[in-house]
């Protein structure tokens, strides 16, 4: 069996909702399955900016940098190319800064707006479920932060 490695970056895209906040989950498999946002990085590029993009090219909608979430590790098989691969995934906590889910790529079948808290819950992989809870505590710890329209809280990292 053949062998790679892979390196991603994706993000957990926010925006304000009633009390509390939304984040975008992308729908792939037929619909049927939530992720976060994400792919491979290209050469000359960061993580970060990687995220930013990838953000946008499968969710429709530009992110804001806020804050590193850390990142996920784990293997998967490509029957396509008969090769087991690692994959390292960064991820980073993004501001929604404008755009249209419904201009999203074709690697998605959709994008749903949930609530912060649910989403750990609906998001199928447990790498992700846990990048998920990392952003929820972030924004929960800036809420006092965010009042007054100062997001001092979330710049640091």
């Amino acid at each position: 069996m053949k062998y790679g490695r892979q390196i991603s970056s994706g993000g957990v895209l926010y925006r304000p909702a009633g009390d509390g906040y939304e984040v975008a989950l992308i729908k792939v498999r037929g619909g049927e399955v939530y992720a976060l946002p994400k792919g491979l990085i290209e050469k000359g590029e960061d993580p970060e900016t990687a995220a930013l993009r990838e953000v946008r090219e499968e969710t429709g909608m530009a992110g804001e940098m806020v804050a590193p979430l850390g990142y996920i590790r784990y293997y998967y098989y490509s029957r396509d190319e008969d090769k087991r691969y690692f994959k390292l995934v960064h991820f980073f906590l993004l501001r929604h800064a404008g755009g249209s889910e419904s201009e999203h790529d074709w690697e998605v079948e959709g994008v749903e707006w949930v609530p912060a808290g649910e989403a750990p819950r609906l998001l199928a992989y447990k790498g992700e479920q846990e990048i998920a809870e990392r952003a929820l505590g972030l924004l929960k710890d800036s809420e006092g932060d965010m009042e007054g329209g100062g997001e001092r809280g979330m710049q640091s990292g």
